[in-house]
């Protein structure tokens, strides 16, 4: 436990740089206990902590991903039926891009390459809610136990999702121009090296920070404020236990929001600061990444209003349940 807690808190938690922080910034004056001074500590301390673990995660899945192109996706896909085939597409949502705007081209190609409709919407849904990503920050904030439920639990919304989708017969509810293509992800992919790979990885690391880079100061300034400036009394009235509501409130407030899961952490880590309770924490965050209003527009342009309206539905009935389920398990995490 010891050495598990030191993995946790100074390794992916990166307490030693909030203390080296703090101890920089009362140097050279700036009382860190005040709420300025905290504020300035927590958006310096959680800018960096993220930075750093969001161009390692990068690395790292855009190299694994670099193994997964659509077309060979397409082949791992085609190998299944029936509820494996869901569970696959899920676990290859986990090595997709971060977003659920990055996630909805690769479904379109999918979707044109013949797959059935439910398998790619369990990629759909998984992608932006679920990825490696997502599993080593959930850890640095809340802890092993905590980031394995949250990842298995989006891994069950996104196969029920799917088979749900795929047992009601919506194929005739995708837009014709979809349904009409032919071979969307059928090219073939060269040959890499490693060599290829880390360079491909680099490249990732470099696009995707400069996308992501402005919605994480975003976030840790609001984290800051919801950290150093809004009463603790407020919040837990607002989402703590006081407020058996405060889940559906957090997912309406999340909705039309866009941020991935760099983004969402710092507020995230501020609320649970102030007292709210674990669930709706977690509600928040799955319906920044997974129901933003942007994607909800970009895949209106794929689906009709119908499947659109069964997709969304069954996300938010599914986070919603999840954020319950661990507001009832708090006290055992």
């Amino acid at each position: 436990m010891n050495v598990w807690d030191f993995i946790q808190n100074q390794i992916l938690g990166m307490k030693w740089l909030n203390t080296a922080i703090g101890k920089g910034l009362s140097s050279v004056g700036l009382d860190t206990a005040s709420r300025l001074g905290g504020s300035v500590q927590f958006f310096l301390y959680d800018v960096i902590k993220i930075t750093v673990l969001l161009c390692f995660l990068i690395f790292l899945i855009s190299y694994i991903q670099s193994y997964f192109p659509p077309e060979r996706s397409k082949r791992i896909l085609g190998r299944f039926h029936g509820l494996w085939a869901n569970l696959i597409a899920a676990l290859l949502g986990t090595v997709t891009p971060f977003c659920s705007c990055s996630s909805i081209p690769l479904f379109i190609g999918f979707t044109s390459a013949g797959l059935p409709l439910g398998v790619t919407f369990s990629f759909l849904i998984s992608s932006p809610m679920v990825d490696l990503g997502s599993l080593v920050l959930l850890m640095s904030i809340f802890g092993a136990k905590v980031a394995v439920i949250y990842v298995v639990l989006g891994l069950v919304v996104a196969v029920v999702g799917g088979t749900l989708i795929e047992k009601l017969h919506m194929e005739n509810h995708v837009e014709e121009f979809i349904r009409r293509a032919k071979g969307g992800v059928d090219i073939e992919a060269p040959d890499l090296t490693v060599k290829d790979r880390l360079i491909y990885a680099k490249e990732q690391v470099a696009e995707t920070f400069k996308k992501v880079f402005p919605y994480i100061l975003i976030g840790v300034g609001i984290g800051a404020v919801i950290h150093n400036w809004i009463p603790e009394s407020w919040i837990q009235n607002i989402l703590g236990s006081r407020n058996p509501f405060g889940v559906i409130l957090a997912v309406i407030v999340g909705v039309p929001m866009y941020a991935d899961i760099f983004g969402t952490i710092p507020v995230a880590e501020a609320l649970l600061a102030k007292g709210a309770l674990l669930g709706t924490i977690l509600s928040f965050m799955m319906a920044v990444t997974t129901l933003s209003l942007p994607s909800i527009i970009m895949l209106r342009k794929a689906v009709k209003p119908r499947l659109l309206g069964l997709f969304a539905a069954i996300c938010t009935i599914g986070i919603v349940i999840v954020g319950y389920f661990f507001n009832a398990i708090q006290y055992l995490l």
